[in-house]
């Protein structure tokens, strides 16, 4: 099969998939969603995560963290260079991400700097914002990064 992309996923995604049912009806709908590509689509696609991605998966109660750490297994590591750590500054320096978002100014780097087609994640809060997606990728485009596209699981379950 010919892959239709190399995505970057977030740790959100990989929160959704692995947290208890919640019962909140927007947290659910995100969880089938998430588990829905998970199992019909990713592999349609080249999946990469970041030594960030897998310390935040590593976090918090260690049932929850074992399983989301589990799902990590067989993806791509990113490093995170210079030239990552450059444009994140560069994305919280601009205000594109506020500083006490710092790690997602990261994960927009990772993906930016080793070229990336998507960002998946369901922060939509810092990263998936379309009131801050143009500031973004002027950040990105002015220090010669295409911008990856920047999509929730939702938007990459559709044909």
């Amino acid at each position: 099969m010919v892959s239709r992309g190399n995505v970057y996923v977030e740790t959100t995604v990989f929160s959704y998939l692995a947290a208890r049912p919640s019962r909140d009806l927007r947290v659910a709908a995100h969880q089938q969603i998430t588990a829905e590509w998970w199992d019909s689509r990713r592999h349609e696609f080249l999946l990469f995560v970041s030594q960030l991605v897998v310390e935040e998966a590593s976090a918090g109660d260690p049932t929850v963290a074992s399983r989301r750490v589990g799902y990590l297994a067989d993806l791509t590591l990113l490093e995170l260079s210079d030239a990552t750590l450059v444009l994140a500054e560069k994305l919280l320096a601009d205000g594109a991400v506020p500083v006490a978002a710092s790690e997602d100014a990261l994960h927009i780097a990772i993906a930016a700097v080793h070229g990336m087609h998507y960002l998946m994640t369901w922060n939509c809060k810092h990263i998936a914002n379309a009131a801050t997606r143009s500031r973004i990728e002027l950040v990105c485009n002015d220090a010669g990064y295409d911008m990856p596209v920047i999509c929730t699981p939702e938007e990459l379950l559709e044909e």
